[in-house]
């Protein structure tokens, strides 16, 4: 029986020696199993999280499959923190063959970080913005960029005056709203790398629901005990089929010329109509650096003609 998300995904006889990669929020659930899924492959691997002593522990079972490993602590609410994230990843990496944004959570309680913005879109959007295009330069050559999004995404249209309040809050809309940017951050990204010359992918995956995945420990109680009992339910996805999506995307041969896109059940699928919206995906670009309070990345292809096919 095919365990192991690289069996799942179909890309076991994926060779990933002298490739590294960096799997945010890969301390626990899809995350950790997707970095020791890569490791087995041959990669090496950068593990983030904020909870370091876990950390540690992935890193010690990818040392003992045989691939280099680090651990790299940072809290996505704290830009600084981002920044510092990026900069080790360059010092001690010649290149990024991989990164998957995959840190995020769902939050029950509205609140605003440090620079005023609502905590779910600042921890879920602003944290993998800032990270990859603060190592955008530093990709290698056919590298890929895998944004882990969500089915929540649907019923959801951008509002980027909402981002800076938690009057009225909603912790679905908010959820879905970040998942929705996920979705249009990656679409734009993949837009905006093509006049550069990099032979960048970006896509985005819905990776089903996990109840092994530590999400349900957002939700009220007493959902996070009923949900850790729907193993077998259907609809229900493991934490290595979850894993599998993400890998899927990045590995499978049947990927590689796709970007812009996003994917589940292992295939390309059609967003909801706010999320293949082009004006949107570059508004939400450009507001995303200013609440960063940084010059807009890739500035000078925000206009430039065409967007990823649907």
């Amino acid at each position: 029986m095919k365990d192991r998300p690289e069996e799942l995904a179909g890309v076991s006889h994926v060779n990933c020696s002298g490739q590294t990669a960096l799997i945010t929020g890969s301390t626990s659930g899809i995350g950790q199993a997707t970095a020791l899924a890569l490791g087995r492959l041959g990669a090496d691997v950068i593990v983030h999280g904020r909870d370091v002593s876990a950390g540690e522990s992935v890193v010690d079972d990818l040392e003992t499959i045989g691939v280099e490993a680090a651990f790299i602590p940072a809290d996505f609410t704290d830009p600084d923190a981002v920044r510092e994230l990026a900069m080790t990843v360059r010092e001690e990496t010649d290149g990024l063959d991989y990164l998957f944004n995959n840190a995020g959570g769902y939050f029950r309680t509205g609140r605003l970080t440090d620079l005023g913005i609502e905590y779910t879109f600042h921890v879920n959007h602003l944290g993998p913005y800032q990270l990859t295009t603060d190592l955008i330069d530093h990709f290698s050559d056919d590298a890929c960029i895998v944004t882990t999004s969500s089915a929540a995404h649907r019923g959801v249209s951008l509002d980027l005056d909402r981002v800076e309040t938690v009057e009225s809050y909603s912790s679905m809309w908010a959820y879905g709203h970040s998942k929705l940017a996920n979705i249009l951050f990656s679409r734009e990204l993949a837009r905006r790398v093509a006049p550069v010359g990099q032979s960048i992918s970006s896509n985005s995956v819905h990776p089903g629901a996990i109840p092994g995945s530590n999400f349900s420990r957002f939700l009220p109680r007493p959902l996070p005990t009923l949900i850790s009992t729907l193993d077998v339910v259907p609809g229900i996805t493991s934490v290595a089929d979850g894993a599998a999506e993400l890998l899927y995307v990045a590995l499978s041969p049947e990927t590689a010329d796709i970007t812009g896109q996003y994917f589940a059940d292992q295939s390309t699928r059609t967003p909801s109509r706010p999320a293949r919206n082009d004006d949107a995906a570059r508004r939400l670009w450009e507001r995303s650096a200013t609440l960063l309070d940084i010059d807009e990345p890739l500035a000078d292809f925000g206009e430039s003609i065409g967007s990823p096919s649907d």
